[in-house]
């Protein structure tokens, strides 16, 4: 069943949010006298997969991929292990969990080039979901990096049709945009995308976005109230 949840919809310019917001983050959108609308266009299933825990080097590219491990790693110490991620959030779960974050880059190719300049000779496990894109791994590989990849989640688009137009898109991923529009047309909308690869994903729909200044969700906000306030 799809969860949505909608706000001052009958007032002003009126946003879809493809991601349900936190208390904090609904309250920064709605203080601005815009309408949202809010669902989750992704749905997360963990897998039960048994994850090694003897390395010392291992690599996040999304949240949910450190959830994943720390369902697994509850009863060791994990402060000795080595993580390398993608994403401010992703660094900062890790952080709160006593993991060492070695490296935090905003997107995956980076990342991949970080560890290929810098950590050449050494082993890492490689956390991932079953839609994960392939240039980390294409980078590892051609420079002969030592890995293990391991698939800890699977991403399920949530097919929701709305029958109305939106002012405005929120989407926070490729999978987002792909899951809104297998019932949903783009036409006019303004859309506002968390990244470069989110945006990539969007202009195969229109030119009408707009990419955060940094990969979060509250600036994806920012971003959203400040065109509509210009354009109001």
């Amino acid at each position: 069943m799809v969860e949505i949840n909608s706000w001052k919809v009958s007032e002003m310019k009126t946003v879809l949010s493809t991601k349900i917001l936190s208390p904090s983050q609904k309250e920064l959108f709605l203080n601005s006298g815009l309408g949202l609308v809010e669902y989750n266009a992704l749905q997360i299933e963990f897998l039960d997969v048994t994850i090694a825990l003897h390395y010392q080097n291992y690599i996040f590219t999304s949240k949910n991929a450190v959830k994943a491990f720390l369902r697994h790693s509850k009863k060791i110490d994990t402060s000795d292990y080595k993580a390398f991620c993608v994403g401010e959030k992703t660094k900062v779960i890790l952080e709160e969990n006593g993991l060492k974050v070695i490296k935090n880059t905003e997107n995956a190719s980076d990342l991949g080039d970080f560890i290929v300049k810098n950590h050449q000779n050494e082993e890492f496990l490689f956390l991932c979901g079953n839609i994960r894109r392939a240039e980390l791994p294409e980078v590892l590989s051609k420079n002969n990096i030592r890995y293990t990849e391991i698939e800890t989640y699977k991403t399920h688009l949530v097919h929701r049709k709305f029958n109305r137009l939106f002012d405005g898109l929120l989407f926070f991923s490729p999978s987002g945009i792909k899951s809104y529009t297998k019932e949903n047309s783009i036409s006019e909308q303004m859309l506002f995308c968390i990244g470069n690869t989110t945006a990539t994903e969007a202009k195969k729909h229109t030119d009408q976005i707009i990419i955060a200044n940094k990969p979060t969700v509250e600036n994806v906000l920012v971003q959203a109230i400040k065109y509509f306030k210009k354009h109001d």
